[in-house]
């Protein structure tokens, strides 16, 4: 894929590439350099309306809830393995997208979303319902059913895995999808039309909308043709996804804003607390709901992991995202840097202590900022209370583990959470304490697509990944089948 990436001016609608109702386009910019690599289709809420009527058009024939499960399943293998033979250009499509590093979206990210694929294509053949034992002369059993048609919402951080993590269990589980990613960020979604074609899966099955318009959105959430919502983004949209499909009576997975603590106590081997706190706050630019911003660290460490990370965080590789040693790439656009560096200057002005980068960085255009770390503030300030969203740290001291846990829980989020320590038993009663729908300890970030994750709190609620996602893409039904006791 060349620098100016390969983003089709068309949508995907049942099985084929067509062109916009108002015949609208909109700039793609290269968060790299701010320059526009190309336009993508924007789509109307006609579109939406068309696009919907596909899927519902597939899901009524049967030409995929119909299909044997072992046949879905294989198709979402292929889709699995189509996408591993596709790395490269999938790896240089969400890089350009991003200005995501090209190392990570190469070995983290389309590895990760083709999981989902090969994890839910698996899954796929066992979606059993169960017998019930009662004292009814009947015979009671369950059957669990795909909602229709599903509406995936997908955000700019993580097109491809946070698309993938929606459309595979939707589809394993027998739903259509219409699929709308965040407007930045088009091309790995329209590679994956192509992959889910090839794989086998129905025309119908899998629909693209591109595209800025908000009343896109809004047109798949409120669509009387869509039965269920699977939505990625911040909690303010969230918020209104969720109003519109509570008046429609529409189940909805939300996976929205955090903000999570990282707790170093000081029986932690500090050097390697101190690198998964920085791992935690730098990847993906800080553009990672289930970042670490906020390190909580216990008194007695805290000036020395201050020094460690003042000394070790300048030299994190900040650069081209083509370089495969970049580390940290530019943010997404102008004004989410310009948004960043908003709230650093507020925290400055708050009284905060600057312990390391803070300013912009001037490099080819693009939107880059220095990875940040800031000290000494107090709990109420916006930027402890309030999702950041860029290479950001603030730092915290706390002096007992009822402490640690009191600041960890005083956000509104509850998406992610970490501890390091070499206490096991601290270790699980800490995690059971943190108000977040997942905890890692003495590490960070580790994923897997049989692993939940999700939110509590201003953070969303539902689960993606693993079993319990399948289930959110399925609705119950119980048969209780009369016996003819005379019979017997």
């Amino acid at each position: 894929m060349s620098e100016q990436g390969n983003i089709r001016n068309n949508l995907w609608i049942n099985g084929q590439w067509v062109a916009p109702a108002e015949g609208t386009a909109y700039d793609v910019e290269d968060p790299a350099t701010g320059k526009v690599v190309g336009q993508a289709a924007a789509a109307s809420p006609a579109d939406a309306h068309t696009a919907v009527r596909a899927a519902r058009a597939a899901f009524d024939d049967q030409r995929w809830s119909g299909m044997p499960a072992r046949e879905r399943s294989r198709i979402l293998l292929r889709a699995a393995s189509l996408m591993r033979e596709h790395t490269e250009e999938l790896a240089q499509a969400e890089s350009l997208d991003v200005g995501k590093p090209i190392t990570f979206a190469r070995n983290i990210d389309v590895p990760n979303a083709a999981d989902h694929f090969e994890y839910y294509g698996a899954l796929a053949q066992q979606l059993d319902g169960s017998v019930r034992n009662t004292p009814l002369p009947a015979l009671a059993y369950t059957r669990r059913e795909p909602h229709g048609v599903v509406a995936a919402i997908s955000p700019y951080n993580f097109p491809l895995i946070l698309s993938c993590s929606k459309i595979a269990p939707a589809l394993a589980a027998g739903n259509t999808v219409v699929h709308k990613p965040a407007p930045h960020t088009p091309q790995t979604a329209q590679l994956l039309a192509g992959i889910l074609q090839e794989a086998g899966v129905p025309d119908g099955v899998y629909n693209l909308l591109t595209g800025p318009s908000p009343e896109l959105g809004a047109a798949l959430v409120e669509h009387p043709d869509v039965n269920a919502i699977a939505f990625t983004g911040s909690t303010a949209v969230g918020r209104q996804v969720a109003r519109t499909a509570g008046e429609h009576l529409k189940p909805v997975v939300a996976e929205l804003g955090g903000n999570g603590p990282n707790i170093i106590f000081e029986d932690a081997d500090l050097e390697a607390a101190v690198n998964t706190a920085i791992s935690g706050f730098i990847f993906n630019t800080g553009q990672f709901c289930m970042a670490g911003p906020r390190l909580l660290v216990q008194e007695s460490a805290y000036e020395a992991v201050l020094n460690i990370l003042e000394g070790a965080v300048p030299h994190v590789p900040v650069g081209r995202p083509s370089d495969p040693g970049t580390v940290i790439g530019p943010l997404i656009s102008r004004s989410q840097l310009e948004g960043v560096e908003a709230k650093i200057q507020q925290a400055l002005d708050q009284g905060g202590r600057l312990i390391t980068g803070g300013s912009r960085l001037e490099q080819d255009g693009g939107f880059y900022l220095e990875p940040t770390v800031l000290a000494d503030l107090p709990q109420d300030a916006p930027i402890i209370q309030e999702e950041v969203f860029g290479p950001v740290l603030t730092v915290q001291s706390f002096s007992t583990e009822e402490e640690a846990i009191r600041l960890a829980n005083s956000t509104p989020y509850g998406l992610a959470a970490g501890l390091q320590s070499q206490n096991i038993s601290r270790a699980h009663r800490v995690s059971a304490k943190l108000d977040a729908g997942i905890v890692w300890v003495n590490g960070w970030g580790m994923l897997d697509a049989a692993v939940p994750f999700g939110g509590v709190g201003d953070s969303g609620w539902g689960r993606e990944s693993g079993p319990e996602a399948l289930a959110s893409y399925t609705r119950t039904k119980s048969v209780i089948v009369a016996v003819d006791q005379e019979a017997s």
